[in-house]
């Protein structure tokens, strides 16, 4: 806590903003020399308090001068997330009784507010009031205030501008109908040359977002941008009259219009609208970024999505990349039979992997339910019900850890096939995915973050031990078939061991040992039965499933098995989770009475597969995160 922080130093909390992370301490010290040591001592206690707080702390501090605070500007200002928490004017204003008090900034997104916090200690030499700024998660440097600043004032202009609009009657009109898009208009005209678009002059309507601007005189020239690309636009002052064109001028980059004119090409060769009717659509009251960086904090680009589309062509590509992409894998399954169908997000019994779920309350039913963390027991419902080929592309929830592989929210899509067994969905999910290559990129052979991977040749299939030893020769069957040993390895490789049989021992070393280096697409097959508490077990071994995973780049991109049909098998294997859950393991599954139930009345030999949607979007556009293929992923709040 706070009160802890200051005890570090010997020092009392006098001014408080808890909503915002924002306090004043008091610090008995000598001079100069003292504040230093103080500043020093908590940025020493930073680690420890971020390691048991998830605290993290950015001081600004007021250094003592002939008994009083002289005028001071902020050493730094922090940031967490996006609400900027500024300590922009910490300054000590002292009387001759000693009395002051202290301003810190709070911003967010340029609406600024101060914060007065009146000391109740002297401010004199052997006291130092050092403002704190906790729950931090990251810093910036000064020198980007003055930018704030600016900022602020921009939008302050802005906000003028469109009050004047307003005035006018005209904001934010809406019976504009754009008639054309810059894209398609470059492929219908881009070739023609100047002669040919001045003898059969082509009418358009067209809108988008200022991009770019060049005023000159009584002619200037604008470029604005629409989802299929940029367009320039001639605006001269004869053509569109002197009232819009001196409201022309005073409009901003990152505004919307609307025009309708004719095309024509410049002396540059660049196709351009020549404008006759020009209007403002939609004010822009914030400043785009710089138009040649864009957003260049990463963490940005997730939360303020809609900033990284408007600047940056890679992410629009991305995205509609991987729009593109699930309407192939859509096709490519209605295309052979499958039916697409839609299952519950809310579960009375979380199911169909292991996994803690998020929980939601059912107002009024007055029951708990559990947002689904996958679709597998509803779809292999329908196919007891006679649904014999059946997908869902879905979202699934799962109440764990961020990573640049996993995000709580997430899509998925899951197939299941009466009659087939794993072997028939590895060589259905391996055509799966050279189809989605192909459609998103024309090619099965692609560099994924600068380095070849061929998709054209036959996946391999390795067993968990046989993986390893691919990888680690000097690993012995003997060795990997030894628990002490084991487990051992697994310490050697940093990880805490899990409790669990053999093949429990086997998966855990593949998985800190192995998995990152299988960057050619590899199906990892034969898991045991331990840790496959759905898939069936093999007829020529009951400790190991007839299940398989996919492994591309070091990364999983599928999961699927014979299903287990039996419900005396599933019933007991359910039970068996019910005891890992009840012994503290939190992922372990639920046991499902209904599930059970039909089962009983009769699933058909089936084989079912789970193909992570994001990591495949990954996969195909060269995406080193999962957040870069996620439009909005989840982030701290703000």
């Amino acid at each position: 806590s706070i009160i802890q922080i200051a005890a570090t130093v010997g020092g009392t909390v006098i001014g408080a903003e808890p909503s915002l992370h924002l306090y004043q301490l008091s610090i008995p010290c000598n001079g100069a020399t003292g504040v230093e040591s103080a500043v020093a001592t908590l940025a020493a206690t930073k680690g420890v308090v971020a390691a048991s707080s998830n605290f993290m702390l950015k001081l600004a501090a007021i250094t003592p001068n002939d008994n009083f605070y002289a005028n001071q500007w902020a050493l730094q200002h922090v940031r967490a997330d996006e609400a900027w928490l500024i300590a922009r004017d910490n300054r000590i204003e002292s009387d001759r009784t000693g009395q002051g008090k202290w301003l810190a900034g709070f911003c967010t997104g340029g609406a600024e507010r101060h914060l007065p916090f009146a000391p109740a200690a002297r401010a004199c030499d052997n006291h130092a009031f050092l403002p704190v700024a906790t729950n931090i998660m990251s810093t910036h440097d000064a020198d980007l205030l003055p930018a704030l600043q600016d900022e602020n004032h921009i939008i302050a202009e802005r906000r003028e501008k469109l009050a004047q609009w307003r005035a006018s009657g005209q904001a934010y009109p809406n019976d504009f109908a754009r008639e054309n898009t810059a894209g398609k208009l470059d492929e219908l005209y881009g070739d023609k040359d100047a002669e040919a678009l001045e003898a059969t002059p082509v009418a358009v309507k067209v809108a988008g977002r200022i991009m770019l601007k060049r005023l000159m005189g009584k002619a200037s020239f604008v470029t604005i941008q629409d989802l299929s690309g940029r367009l320039q636009l001639y605006v001269g002052l004869d053509a569109v009259g002197e009232e819009v064109y001196a409201d022309f001028k005073r409009w901003d980059i990152g505004d919307i219009v609307g025009c309708a004119g004719t095309l024509f090409k410049t002396r540059t060769g660049e196709l351009t609208v020549k404008a006759e009717t020009l209007r403002l659509l939609t004010k822009s009251l914030r400043p785009l970024p710089d138009k040649f960086h864009g957003l260049t904090d990463t963490e940005a680009k997730y939360r303020q999505r809609y900033v990284d589309l408007i600047m940056s062509e890679a992410s629009r590509f991305t995205f509609a990349a991987r729009s593109r992409l699930v309407q192939s894998l859509r096709n490519y399954m209605t295309g052979h039979g499958f039916l697409e169908v839609e299952t519950p997000m809310m579960h009375p019994i979380p199911g169909g992997a292991a996994a803690r779920p998020f929980v939601t309350h059912h107002n009024a039913l007055d029951m708990e339910l559990y947002l689904r963390i996958a679709p597998e027991l509803y779809l292999k419902r329908l196919v007891v019900g006679g649904f014999e080929k059946v997908f869902e592309i879905n979202r699934n929830f799962r109440n764990e850890g961020l990573s640049s592989r996993h995000n709580p929210e997430f899509t998925m899509m899951e197939f299941y096939e009466a009659y087939a067994n794993h072997r028939s969905v590895m060589d259905f999910t391996e055509g799966l995915i050279r189809h989605a290559a192909r459609e998103a990129l024309g090619v099965e052979t692609f560099a994924y973050q600068g380095r070849e991977l061929d998709l054209s040749t036959p996946f391999a299939r390795l067993t968990i031990t046989g993986a390893i030893r691919k990888y680690h020769p000097g690993f012995t069957e003997a060795q990997l078939a030894d628990p002490a040993w084991l487990a051992r390895k697994i310490r050697d490789f940093g990880e805490t061991v899990k409790p669990g049989g053999i093949g429990s021992l086997q998966l855990q070393l593949f998985e800190v040992s192995t998995e990152a280096g299988l960057w050619e697409p590899t199906f990892i097959i034969d898991y045991p039965v331990e840790v496959s508490p759905l898939a069936r077990a093999s007829d020529r071994d009951p400790e190991i499933t007839e299940r398989f995973e996919l492994f591309i780049v070091g990364r999983e991109i599928a999961n699927g098995f014979s299903e287990l049909n039996d419900p005396e098998d599933q019933a007991a294997r359910f039970r068996a989770q019910a005891a890992a859950k009840d012994a503290g393991d939190e992922e372990a599954m639920y046991y499902d009475a209904d599930y059970i139930r039909a089962l009983e009345y009769g699933l058909p030999p089936t084989g079912g597969c789970g193909i992570g949607i994001d990591r495949l979007a990954m996969l195909l556009t060269d995406s080193p995160a999962i957040r870069d293929v996620i439009l909005f992923p989840q982030m701290r709040g703000e």
